[in-house]
C-alpha cells in the first residue's frame, strides 16, 4: 500500500483464536458494559433528578459518568460485533472516528477527576469559600473549559493521525484503533508532528498528576489538623471514591504504555488495553456509590420511586426498604 488513502479498512487484532474463546470474550465484554451502562445511567439520572444533588461534587460526578458512558461506547461495541462475527475489519472512517472519541472521552476523564481533586481541596481546605470558589457559574466555566480543551485535543491528535501516508499494511495491533498502533503504519518521517503532540499531551497529563499529588496533600495536612477523630475520618472518607477512581485510572494507563518492552507480548497488551479501557467505566460508579450514603440514598429513593409508579394496583411488592 503506497499511501493512506489505498486503505478502506483496517484490521484488528482479534481477542481470542478460537470460536469459543471468542464467545468467552464476547460475554464477558458484554456483562461490563452492561454494568458500565447501568451503573452511570444511575448516577446521571439520580443527579439530574435529585435537586439536592445539585452541588459541585455532584455536577462532576455527572459529567464523569457521562464520560465513562461514551467512553466503553466508544471500543466495546465493535469488539463485540467482532468477536461474535468473527471478523477483524474496522472501516477507516470508522476508524478515525474511534481514535477520536477515545482520546476526546479518555482526555475528558483525566480532566474531570483533575477537577474533582480541586473540589475536593476546596471542601476540606478552604471550606468557608466553598461556595464562592465553586459557585454555579465557575464550575459551568470549568467543564466548558474542559470539554472545550479535550475536544480540540482530539481533532488536532485525530487530524494529524491520519494525515501521515501508511505503508506498512493495515494490521494494528490492539482491539481498537489506537495513534500508537497507526503511527507504526506510516512510512515517513511526519510521524514526528503526532511524537511531538503525544509528547505535549503527555506532559499536559504529568501536571494533572503533580496537581493532584500536592491537592492530597495540603488535604492530608489538613485532614491530620482536625481535632476529633470522628471528623477526621468523615473529611477523609469523602476523597476515598476520588482516589481509588484515580489510582485505577492512573495505574492501568500508566503500566499499559510505560512497561518495559522486556515484558511486553500480544497477549499481555490485549489484557492491559481491555484493563484500562473497560474496567474503570464500569467500576466508577460502584467506586462511588459504596462510599457516599447521600448518593446511595438517592439512588434507592429513584428505584423505588420507579417501582412504586410502575406498580399496577394488585400489585403487593414492598418496596418501602430502607436503603442500605
Amino acid at each position: 500500500m503506497s499511501n493512506s488513502s489505498s486503505i478502506s479498512h483496517f484490521l484488528l487484532l482479534a481477542l481470542a483464536d478460537t470460536w469459543q474463546l471468542q464467545l468467552l470474550h464476547f460475554g464477558l465484554l458484554l456483562g461490563l458494559s452492561l454494568a458500565a451502562l447501568l451503573g452511570n445511567g444511575l448516577i446521571i439520572s439520580t443527579v439530574a433528578c435529585g435537586h439536592h444533588l445539585h452541588t459541585p461534587m455532584f455536577f462532576f460526578l455527572l459529567n464523569l459518568a457521562l464520560t465513562d458512558l461514551g467512553s466503553i461506547c466508544t471500543t466495546v461495541p465493535k469488539a463485540m460485533h467482532n468477536s461474535l462475527w468473527d471478523t477483524r475489519n474496522i472501516s477507516y472512517s470508522g476508524c478515525a472516528a474511534q481514535v477520536f472519541f477515545f482520546v476526546f472521552f479518555i482526555s475528558a476523564e483525566l480532566s474531570l477527576l483533575t477537577i474533582m481533586c480541586y473540589d475536593r481541596y476546596v471542601s476540606i481546605c478552604i471550606p468557608l469559600h466553598y461556595g464562592t470558589v465553586l459557585g454555579s457559574r465557575a464550575c459551568d466555566h470549568m467543564a466548558a473549559a474542559a470539554w472545550a480543551r479535550v475536544l480540540l485535543n482530539a481533532l488536532m491528535h485525530t487530524a494529524n493521525t491520519f494525515s501521515l501516508p501508511l505503508c506498512q499494511g493495515n494490521a494494528l495491533g490492539q482491539f481498537f484503533c489506537e495513534i500508537p498502533q497507526i503511527i507504526k503504519l506510516s512510512c515517513s518521517k511526519s510521524y514526528l508532528r503526532e511524537l511531538g503532540l503525544i509528547a505535549f499531551s503527555v506532559c499536559l497529563v504529568f501536571g494533572c498528576f503533580v496537581f493532584m499529588v500536592f491537592s492530597y496533600v495540603q488535604i492530608f495536612r489538613a485532614v491530620l489538623r482536625i481535632p476529633s477523630k470522628q471528623g477526621r475520618y468523615k473529611a477523609f472518607s469523602t476523597c476515598l471514591p476520588h482516589l481509588a477512581v484515580v489510582s485505577l485510572f492512573v495505574s492501568t494507563s500508566a503500566f499499559a504504555y510505560l512497561k518495559p518492552l522486556s515484558i511486553s507480548s500480544p497477549s499481555l497488551n490485549l489484557a492491559l488495553s481491555v484493563l484500562y479501557s473497560v474496567m474503570p467505566p464500569a467500576l466508577n460508579p460502584l467506586i462511588y456509590s459504596l462510599r457516599n450514603q447521600e448518593l446511595k440514598a438517592a439512588v434507592w429513593t429513584l428505584m423505588t420511586g420507579w417501582f412504586q409508579k410502575h406498580l399496577t394496583p394488585g400489585d403487593s411488592w414492598d418496596v418501602t426498604v430502607e436503603p442500605p
